[in-house]
């Protein structure tokens, strides 16, 4: 495992060894202890999700507000997303700022999003399996958004905007400006 650090304080690129041989391929995905180690958090993850999506998907961005938020580990099982992670920390040096990263199961990246960060993807392949740990349960009383075509942030999605599948409370949800 080898660890890079984002643009981002505390948003980290996991880079996996993966071993291959004629069999196919074995690779430790999660390491509590070399974590800790590597990045000098001390996470513990308490829940794993796992989607399925077809390409031009957009789910996102989403947070848990206040004692619900939720640190992500993530990581894509088939195919490639576009991973985005946005700052929401007020006294952060990087408020408001977002990091973006091609995820795939050829790669076997993962991304680090730390808690206070908003969190969506973009799906590039045909199909993507997504799958995710965190390290608080889901509240839905606790749940936020920040819309994903936000012009203060300029987030790239790699795809053109009539590609784009959205839910119908992720096309309203509020722009940064206007998240307290």
């Amino acid at each position: 495992m080898r660890v890079e650090q984002t643009p981002l304080k505390d948003c980290y690129i996991i880079h996996n060894t993966v071993f291959k041989d004629n069999r196919g391929y074995f690779f430790e995905s999660f390491n509590q202890q070399k974590f800790a180690e590597l990045t000098g958090l001390d996470v513990h993850f308490i829940q794993d999700n796992q989607s399925s999506s077809v390409k031009g998907v957009l789910r996102g961005l989403h947070f848990q507000k206040g004692d619900a938020a939720q640190a992500k580990l993530v990581r894509v099982l088939q195919g490639s997303v576009l991973d985005v992670a946005v700052d929401l920390r007020k006294d952060s040096l990087t408020y408001g700022q977002h990091f973006s990263i091609e995820l795939s199961d050829e790669s076997n990246t993962q991304l680090f999003i730390p808690r206070g960060f908003a969190h969506g993807f973009v799906v590039l392949s045909d199909v993507a399996v997504f799958f995710y740990k965190c390290d608080n349960f889901y509240n839905k009383a606790a749940e936020g958004g920040l819309m994903y075509n936000d012009p203060q942030l300029d987030i790239d999605w790699k795809l053109p905007a009539e590609e784009l599948i959205l839910s119908e409370k992720d096309l309203v949800n509020p722009l940064l400006k206007d998240i307290s």
